[in-house]
């Protein structure tokens, strides 16, 4: 493989304008009220989960995990 190869973008064939400002708006909606508690920051495809306590993160983590497979049954 030559190295390369790795860093080969993705070509969208469904020609969606805007693809990057259209993914980070979708994730905006979709965690709105967790970012506002401030324990939630999401960026493209990355969502950090920043909590005090330990229970406190498995339960927001949780609640990401069961919103973000919610929209991809949709």
């Amino acid at each position: 493989m030559i190295p390369e190869e790795l860093f080969e973008p993705t070509i969208m064939f469904f020609e969606l304008t805007k693809f990057l400002a259209t993914f980070q708006t979708i994730m905006n909606k979709i965690l709105w009220d967790l970012i506002n508690t401030r324990e939630v920051a999401s960026f493209m495809d990355n969502i950090i989960v920043e909590t005090e306590k330990d229970k406190g993160h498995d339960k927001v983590v949780k609640e990401i995990v069961k919103r973000l497979v919610k929209m991809i049954c949709m």
